[in-house]
């Protein structure tokens, strides 16, 4: 795939680690963005070992607009561009109505103005460019919202809303922007699935998908990608 770099968000774990594994694999410089430092270094040093993509990690807050700024900067002062952006870090809380005020507030703080803090951040030179692509995991709660998750399906749906006004903007110009909305995921956020583990999709499934997005002629827009589970079809 060439020498191309990725910013990853929520990269510390499950999903995030998955893609920034794969795609370091791929060639790609990577930019791995989480809270937990001492994991970033982790995979960090195992990307830098394995090659033939290397990474560097950012250990932040994403709902802090300060922080995401600095980063993009570093990022393109380093690599020169941004190619990728995976806009993955999430956090589910249970509650609808009920939920409280804090739930809500955390759920949107890092599921939707942290993903817009790197948009804002890196679409307008991908606009410059007239070239990248925009990943968003959202989840099938975005398409399809369930009991009790009336907050965190709130968020996703808002992610899938903005997603497909990027698509829209964006598309014409070279930029392809897409959504994976994937049932239960073997993460610890999926944890409390009533799926069997060795059933759920899993993180390497959502790297593979990645990979096809990325694959696919110029021609060929996928505004979003609905991925369901054989034992909860959708």
């Amino acid at each position: 795939m060439g020498n191309r770099v990725a910013v990853i968000t929520g990269a510390s774990r499950g999903i995030g680690e998955a893609v920034a594994r794969g795609l370091a694999k791929d060639g790609f410089q990577v930019a791995l963005i989480a809270r937990s430092k001492a994991a970033l270094v982790e995979i960090a040093d195992s990307i830098n070992k394995e090659g033939p993509g290397s990474a560097n990690i950012y250990a932040i807050d994403v709902a802090d607009e300060v922080a995401v700024h600095q980063c993009c900067v570093d990022v393109k002062k380093r690599w020169g561009k941004i190619d990728l952006l995976f806009n993955n870090a999430g956090i589910f809380r249970h509650g609808s109505a009920e939920a409280s005020h804090q739930d809500y507030d955390e759920t949107f703080g890092i599921n939707m103005r942290g993903s817009f803090n790197f948009l804002h951040e890196i679409v307008p030179d991908m606009k410059l460019r007239g070239a990248g692509t925009v990943i968003n995991l959202a989840s099938i709660a975005g398409v399809h919202a369930f009991p009790e998750s009336g907050v965190y399906a709130a968020s996703k749906f808002a992610m899938v809303g903005l997603n497909e006004s990027l698509f829209r903007e964006l598309s014409p110009l070279g930029i392809r922007v897409s959504a994976i909305c994937p049932h239960w995921v073997n993460t610890d956020m999926g944890k409390d699935a009533s799926i069997p583990p060795e059933e759920r999709i899993q993180p390497a499934d959502i790297l593979e998908t990645v990979r096809f997005l990325l694959k696919l002629p110029n021609a060929v827009t996928v505004k979003e990608l609905v991925l369901g589970n054989r034992l909860r079809p959708i």
